[in-house]
């Protein structure tokens, strides 16, 4: 997808921008889960912005291709399932981002434009900082505060009401006007003061823990959970206390910290939290205290709460302005930004909103955000420090990911020591296509660089001080091999750009000790083999005790080491609890908790059901047993695609090799991928230089059956030469070059392609993966295959193509593209001429336009059921394993 992404939104066809917005969608939405859900977010606000810029301008110029999924639809990310769920009586809606002055005057004349108002008319708009905290909406119903929920995904938030009754900003009644119903909407955040001492405290504790104690804070801080002493069965108990249920680590940032410290299953340890809430907005109410932006906020001071409407810190002024020029709000933009290190609290931006109410109405909203706001986002923070050493780490994929150790600089509040070099093309000073980035400036163990916190999140380098590079600073060799087991490690070939794939790969997969642990809970998880019981926790413990190492062990496990292996697990968990509440108490000035006999459990019962759970699993479907291989670039989609092309594992080793024996060549690679030639013009070129190769005076720049365009020509003369006979050499060698049958067999599969097709042959080249694989064979692990089985002949929508859209009511979208695949036809995610079919639920939008336009057949759910001879009710999933 990276290629994809590389090309400008106007040169895309329809396929490559239906295949780019069903990545970003998969995308932006792991990045919203592990932002709204997880507080763990692994890119920077720019990085996420630049995702969804993309994507809008995708399906602005698609509108045909908007997926159901789209992001421009979505707003955060589903509720954790830790917590009771509340539905919004009104969306909690996101905002469209500003990123220049000229964004903020179009956001302005699009109001107007909207509203009809001409350049002299009064439009007010406030301006106040945007706080970068989590999100909270306080339901008020006679003034009592009844309920209290995170953002969620807009529609369905957390319902946190204990925690947030424990912050001291949060009135649990209102003062004043009491509305029979009011819900306050703002932010839950952290001052910089309150984080430092939160994780000065949490490093004290941590420096007296056992090393294995201490963690870097990511998801939330819940506490670190061990078996119930009255639950041998090794049941998983709840936190007991606000000492037990805080894990040793410390904070990235203080919205990490607000977050996590709200989204608590223990209200005690969100009461032990510096925790502050700022409002600025409502949702559903039963009368509002004005009739305009300005007013309604102000009446929020009076209700009892902490806003931007009222002077705070000690200064004169209130950080939210009414303004009437867009010169204005550009200027209280400016004040703010200069004001921003003095705040004491992180924001990342000033909001604009339209201060009339009325015309907020009127304005209404725009997929998942206002029209009548807009947030004006900060640039990031930097700063220039020097990097000590760069190492290399080995992710789950093999992948070889490059960091940079910094001299400690402090950016925008935050202490930076480390800081992603992304891979070995961004350290050379180019990108994916082999452009000059920073002006071709590598990065060198010693060089001077500077460092930016994008988003204020995740730091990374965006120069090289050069007069400050040292003599000794050598030019950084990347590992081929990899630094952890030595195996090959290589970077794929991009079949768009015919360059190597910017992410270089060890090979050696599931044998690899730094793919291992990652490997086996993959090999485990859910969508994989699936084993009950057998989770993440159990597969550290029986790696560390050295009784599974790679996959084939699991199934190979005896009861009395396992129960063993167990047994000491869950006594290591006992003993860290208890060890750490120690420390805490210790570091509070207390004694030690009084502790009875620890009593040791039979884990016989457990050590049975898991090797119950492993028997079961002996005999899975071949997707999932594919899908655990984890196998860079093989994912669900073309795990399932392969169990088509083949009946079982011995199958697709074969198949594989045959692909690997009918790769194209170097010259028809670099043929095909040129720059301008496309699929038509390459096969002319191959089809009749196979006739006229031989003619030493034949010039295929000039061949009218070629039919060559003049930039076409221009790049071929560029790689080729002037005169035609490299380009007729080439094309020779090309055609001799070919790929074979196996190879195409798998790469003209959509689902499969040929990055793909190129790592499985990468991996099963490596001859500990076919060993690993024959190990699980060896093992007694078999597959099932009803992928494989031909479509039935009588089948009424053999041959079909077919797009489900709209919200389908009887079977789910993965159950209703298997069950068309069975019966012979195939699934497309858009609406194009080749449709023959759409099936439509509730809902269905541009594509039922689109098949409209075209004039395809469309059907509901019920008259798709009738038409393949089943009741609705026999709609449920079909897969194996």
């Amino acid at each position: 997808m990276s290629g994809l992404r590389d090309t400008a939104v106007e040169a895309l066809d329809a396929t490559g921008a239906s295949a780019e917005l069903a990545a970003l969608a998969c995308e932006i939405a792991e990045h919203d889960r592990r932002y709204h859900g997880k507080d763990d977010p692994t890119i920077s606000d720019a990085d996420y912005d630049a995702l969804r810029r993309r994507n809008l301008a995708i399906e602005q110029r698609f509108p045909e291709l908007v997926r159901d999924d789209s992001p421009s639809l979505r707003v955060g990310a589903a509720a954790s399932s830790k917590f009771a769920k509340i539905r919004h009586a009104l969306p909690m809606l996101s905002l469209d981002n500003a990123f220049s002055d000229e964004d903020v005057a179009d956001f302005a004349k699009r109001v107007r434009r909207f509203l009809g108002l001409g350049e002299d008319d009064l439009l007010a708009i406030t301006a106040e900082p945007k706080i970068d905290g989590l999100s909270l909406s306080l339901r008020y119903e006679d003034g009592r505060l009844v309920s209290a929920a995170t953002r969620g995904d807009g529609a369905v938030g957390e319902d946190v009401t204990a925690n947030a009754l424990t912050i001291a900003d949060i009135p649990h009644r209102l003062a004043g006007i009491r509305p029979s119903v009011f819900e306050v909407r703002g932010e839950v955040y952290m001052t910089h003061a309150d984080f430092a001492a939160l994780n000065a405290r949490l490093a004290t504790a941590g420096a007296l823990a056992p090393a294995d104690a201490t963690e870097t804070a990511g998801e939330d801080d819940e506490g670190a959970q061990a078996p119930d002493e009255a639950a041998p069965d090794g049941a998983i108990g709840e936190e007991t206390s606000a000492a037990s249920s805080l894990k040793i680590r410390q904070f990235a940032n203080p919205r990490n910290a607000a977050a996590g410290s709200l989204r608590q299953k223990d209200p005690a340890v969100t009461r032990s939290r510096p925790l502050r809430f700022f409002a600025y907005a409502w949702g559903e109410t039963s009368e509002l205290p004005g009739e305009t932006q300005t007013e309604v906020v102000e009446a929020l001071g009076r209700m009892g709460f902490s806003t931007n409407a009222v002077p705070q810190n000690g200064r004169s002024a209130p950080l939210m302005r009414r303004l009437e020029t867009v010169d204005g709000l550009i200027e209280h933009y400016r004040l703010i930004e200069a004001e921003r290190a003095h705040l004491g609290y992180d924001i990342d931006g000033v909001v604009y909103k339209v201060d009339d109410l009325a015309l907020q109405r009127e304005l209404g909203f725009v997929s998942r955000a206002p029209r009548w706001a807009i947030a004006h986002k900060f640039p990031a923070e930097r700063a220039t420090t020097v990097v000590r050493e760069i190492v290399i780490n080995v992710g789950r994929t093999g992948k070889l990911a490059p960091l940079a150790k910094l001299e400690p600089v402090t950016v925008g509040g935050v202490v930076v020591s480390n800081v992603t070099l992304h891979n070995e093309d961004y350290i050379a000073g180019r990108d994916a296509d082999g452009e000059p980035i920073r002006g071709g400036r590598d990065i060198r163990i010693g060089d001077t660089v500077e460092i930016q916190r994008a988003g204020d999140v995740i730091p990374q380098v965006v120069d090289v001080v050069l007069d400050k590079r040292p003599p000794t600073a050598e030019p950084f060799r990347y590992p081929d091999h990899c630094p952890i087991c030595q195996s090959l490690a290589v970077r794929e070939i991009n079949p768009r750009t015919g360059r190597p794939d910017s992410v270089r790969r060890c090979t050696a997969g599931l044998t690899c000790p730094a793919q291992g642990k990652e490997g086996l809970k993959h090999f485990v998880s859910r969508h994989a083999f699936d084993i009950e019981g057998f989770g993440e926790t159990y597969v550290e413990a029986l790696f560390e005790a050295g009784l599974v190492r790679q996959p084939a062990d699991i199934f190979r496990l005896g009861t009395e080491p396992l129960q063993a292996a167990i047994a000491e697990h869950h006594r290591a968990l006992r003993d860290q609890r208890e060890e750490t509440e120690d420390t805490l108490r210790a570091a509070q000035g207390l004694a030690p908790k009084p502790r009875g006999k620890r009593k040791d459990y039979d884990y016989s019962t457990v050590t049975q059901n898991l090797l119950a759970a492993i028997d079961a699993r002996r005999t899975v479907a071949l997707e999932r047993f594919v899908f655990a291989l984890g196998i860079p670039e093989i994912g669900e989609t073309s795990a399932k695609a392969l169990a088509r092309h083949f009946e079982d594992v011995r199958a697709l080793m074969d198949g594989v090799a045959a692909a690997r024996d009918g790769q194209p060549g170097e010259d028809w690679a670099e043929l095909s991928a040129l720059r301008g030639i496309g699929d038509s013009t390459f096969e002319r070129m191959l089809a009749i230089g196979a006739a006229k190769a031989a003619e030493a005076d034949w010039n295929p720049l000039r061949d009218a059956e070629i039919a060559l365009k003049s930039n076409q020509r221009v790049a071929l003369r560029e790689r080729y030469g002037e005169d035609g006979a490299g380009l007729r050499a080439a094309i020779a060698q090309a055609a001799a070059q070919a790929p074979g049958k196996g190879f195409l067999k798998l790469t003209s599969d959509g689902e499969i392609g040929t990055v793909a097709t190129l790592s499985l042959i990468h991996f099963f080249e490596e001859a500990h993966n076919r060993e690993a694989v024959e190990a699980l064979l060896d093992a007694g692990v078999s597959t099932t295959n009803e992928r494989a089985a031909p479509p039935p002949v009588s089948s009424p929508v053999a041959g079909m193509t077919i797009v489900f859209t709209g919200s389908l009511e009887k079977m789910t979208r993965d159950e209703a593209k298997e069950m068309a695949e069975k019966l012979g036809a195939k699934v497309a995610g858009s609406v194009s001429k080749k449709t023959d079919l759409v099936v439509a639920g509730p809902g269905a939008g541009s594509k039922l336009a689109k098949a409209s336009e075209f004039g395809i057949e469309v059907i509901d759910e019920d008259a798709w059921f009738a038409r393949i001879g089943r009741a609705g009710g026999e709609a449920g999933s079909t897969s194996g394993g």
